[in-house]
């Protein structure tokens, strides 16, 4: 079952998030850095108070199995571009013992009919190439609209 996430959840979904850290850091060392501390532990209290977004959880048999933490984004127009509303997935993780079991398609469903119930048309993430959620995404819909590139330059 999915549902709204609140304090009671915070450190069952920071175990999950703790999964997202360390993925990032493997993936991508010279950017991310190792450890989950404090100031990341915290990080997800704005999303269980609500507000400008919130934190779901699928709990399963009494378990915490999947989270995902979600922005409101209502930007206005500028020079450069239009006004835009649209939902922001900033953090999504399944229990990595559980994945492949329909937890991140519930995740995805609930996300999509919040956003749809408040007026959004339009749900965004962002993915890092080391990520191999990337299929999933796809999956549920996802297309690439931008891609950042790179250069080293001391290479």
């Amino acid at each position: 079952m999915v549902r709204f996430a609140g304090l009671k959840d915070a450190e069952k979904i920071n175990v999950l998030r703790k999964e997202v850290n360390d993925l990032h850091v493997a993936g991508r060392p010279s950017h991310f850095k190792a450890g989950f501390n404090k100031e990341l532990r915290d990080h997800v209290f704005p999303y269980l108070a609500g507000g400008f977004g919130y934190a779901a959880v699928d709990e399963t048999d009494g378990q915490v199995i999947g989270m995902v933490m979600v922005d409101y984004i209502d930007r206005p127009e500028s020079p450069y571009r239009y006004a835009e509303r649209f939902c922001h997935i900033a953090e999504i993780c399944v229990d990595e013992n559980r994945r492949g079991q329909g937890v991140g398609k519930r995740l995805m469903d609930f996300v999509k009919a919040d956003a749809k119930a408040k007026g959004f048309s339009r749900i965004e993430l962002d993915v890092w190439a080391f990520n191999d959620a990337l299929g999933f995404y796809e999956a549920e819909g996802f297309t690439i609209f931008r891609r950042y590139l790179e250069c080293y330059l001391d290479k």
